[in-house]
């Protein structure tokens, strides 16, 4: 039985939510025989499910810059849900491209965006279900190249024995040169390892894990680098991988004819990013640091694309996407020509991102001829002390006037974002969440009606590579854990309309040790992935006792990434890959952050 036949009959009927599995939507832009017509096949996965990854811009950018190569052909690749795996695996069934049900297996190189440290395990099964040997050491010339990239890639080393390549920085100038040598090499019948060292070689920005070698200190911290035992002769690899950058980016892909999807998927709209990086500098924002130098993407050709792909899709909503929408410099005459196309037709215009100084008072103008959904806004630290410390360039007056002119125009909820383990941090910087958002919530009052609905989202913070903070020591889970109880102790002891919700803290724990992990870490990986984890991002899912029985199985002890502090002088394992400021740079903040907590008046708190 073909494989075709083999999903319709045996895996189709014993799902729920078949139609995440189908393919053909519309604006699809692969056919039927395109595949086995192409010189060079690329499936592009994303470790999550179908619902997920539809909303991930960046896959269906490297979509639609794929199928615009000639001789290429791209097919998207999602994780299938637990049920569809049972049955894959009981079937027979390997893993398949969704536009035409190709095997994964077949493709030239196999492209997967890692988005989070919680997909980890989701790499595996992509790669095990598509009977490709989880060791990059194990596979052989017939095997697709595992190409990985995405922002949790700026530290590769933990994943860095199951992927062939790993590609730092930007998908679109990166992709575009990776197809064209790729074309090369195929034609020239050069070999796997052959092929992965000439990509090596050309290309600054592209890291092959297997032409390295890593020593350690007795301690356990690193204590070199050195080139492979399997580097050919007379070949060098590179010491510094130099972050790739997109430099036209007003003209930089991006699909006119996004795909619709079948079924419910978690951003169902239209998402266009107006500007990539940021002008600001938080010191515990990784994207900040690392997606440098800032580009703005020009009005015009904003309305143009959001013209063709509102024609092409007829959805109620367009995403104006980057990390401060609010600092994109013609935000004005911006909103006022989209608002001027767009809000005749009902269709939304959203602006996730905010960054809640002077501007925020003049969103009423953004989307007054639409309709008002809840304002998200990132606030990070309630106190004005603290918000100081982490560069988090939000003052309190301007919140709430901001806040105010937002009830006035209609808008009704809010959701503010903090997190909470910030270094130096006090009891009354915690307590501060709580009041703040109340603040929040009763500004409304002053404008009309009674308070408003408040959410405020609590994340523990998690130090990240190629920040100030990548020398922090991560708080402890017994911190974290009192910090939530005072959080929901001041809830319950004044009734409003705030409601707090804090992440899981074991989750967030597991987060700090792989995001500035090493390749040690992988053994962690495969050994939870056997045990039965995958899709670690969803809670129904999320089982933290596999992890810890992982950690006590290959001896390797959690805290020793997590909650232990970097000195000055040791190595990192990410101090190879260049993405943003000097570490001198860095680390000059870092101090200075410390010394600015030190003269603070309270003394830190310890929770427990």
């Amino acid at each position: 039985m073909v494989l075709r036949e083999l999903i319709s009959k045996e895996l189709l009927p014993r799902v729920r939510q078949p139609g995440q599995y189908i393919g053909g939507e519309w604006n699809q832009l692969v056919r039927p025989g395109d595949w086995e017509q192409a010189e060079l096949r690329v499936a592009l996965a994303f470790p999550d499910t179908y619902a997920v990854g539809m909303s991930h811009l960046g896959c269906q950018i490297l979509y639609w810059l794929c199928n615009h190569t000639p001789r290429v052909c791209a097919e998207r690749v999602y994780c299938p849900w637990t049920d569809a795996e049972q049955v894959m695996r009981r079937q027979g069934i390997p893993l398949f491209t969704w536009d035409t049900r190709q095997p994964v297996a077949s493709a030239d190189i196999l492209a997967v965006s890692i988005q989070y440290e919680m997909s980890f395990t989701n790499l595996l099964m992509l790669l095990d279900l598509a009977d490709i040997p989880l060791s990059a050491s194990d596979r052989e010339d017939h095997h697709p190249l595992v190409i990985v990239g995405g922002p949790q890639i700026d530290n590769p080393e933990p994943i860095a024995e199951f992927v062939d390549a790993v590609v730092i920085g930007d998908g679109e100038a990166s992709m575009a040169a990776i197809l064209d040598a790729s074309l090369e090499l195929k034609r020239a019948g050069t070999s796997r390892f052959e092929r992965l060292v000439e990509l090596a070689r050309r290309f600054e920005w592209l890291y092959v894990p297997s032409l390295y070698e890593i020593q350690y200190q007795p301690d356990g911290t690193i204590a070199g680098m050195t080139a492979g035992s399997s580097c050919p002769a007379g070949f060098a690899p590179r010491r510094t991988i130099v972050r790739c950058s997109t430099k036209d980016f007003d003209n930089a892909p991006l699909p006119l004819r996004p795909i619709v999807p079948f079924t419910e998927v978690v951003h169902d709209r239209i998402s266009i990013e107006i500007m990539r990086g940021c002008p600001k500098r938080c010191r515990f924002c990784h994207a900040s640091y690392t997606k440098r130098p800032m580009r703005i993407r020009s009005v015009d050709r904003i309305v143009e694309i959001a013209e063709a792909a509102w024609r092409a899709t007829g959805h109620d909503e367009i995403g104006l996407l980057s990390l401060s929408s609010a600092d994109y410099p013609r935000l004005r005459e911006l909103a006022e020509r989209m608002n001027e196309r767009f809000a005749p037709r009902h269709v939304n215009l959203s602006l996730p991102s905010l960054r809640v100084d002077k501007m925020l008072s003049d969103i009423p103008w953004l989307v007054s001829s639409v309709r008002k959904g809840g304002l998200t806004i990132a606030v990070e630290a309630a106190s004005q002390e603290m918000r100081e410390a982490i560069r988090k360039e939000v003052l309190e007056g301007d919140l709430i006037e901001g806040i105010r002119q937002a009830y006035k125009a209609g808008w009704n909820s809010v959701k503010l974002y903090f997190m909470c383990g910030f270094p130096g941090e006090t009891e009354s910087d915690i307590r501060g969440i709580f009041d703040l958002a109340l603040q929040v919530s009763h500004a409304k009052r002053a404008v009309r009606g009674g308070p408003a609905s408040v959410n405020a989202s609590v994340s523990w913070l998690v130090p990240k590579p190629h920040t100030p903070l990548q020398w922090a020591s991560m708080q402890t889970a017994e911190y974290f854990q009192e910090a939530r109880h005072i959080l929901l102790d001041a809830s319950r002891q004044r009734r409003s309309a705030v409601h707090i919700k804090t992440h899981r803290v074991d989750r967030s724990i597991l987060e700090g040790v792989f995001a500035r992990g090493d390749r040690r870490l992988a053994r962690v990986v495969e050994t939870a992935y056997h045990l039965g984890a995958r899709m670690d991002g969803w809670d129904e899912l999320f089982d933290n006792n596999l992890w810890l029985k992982a950690f006590e199985t290959t001896s390797i002890d959690p805290a020793f990434y997590a909650h232990r502090p970097r000195s000055p002088s040791e190595t990192l394992p990410w101090d190879h890959i260049q993405c943003g400021p000097p570490r001198a740079s860095l680390r000059a903040q870092y101090e200075d952050l410390l010394a600015g907590c030190a003269a603070r008046p309270n003394h830190p708190y310890l929770g427990i």
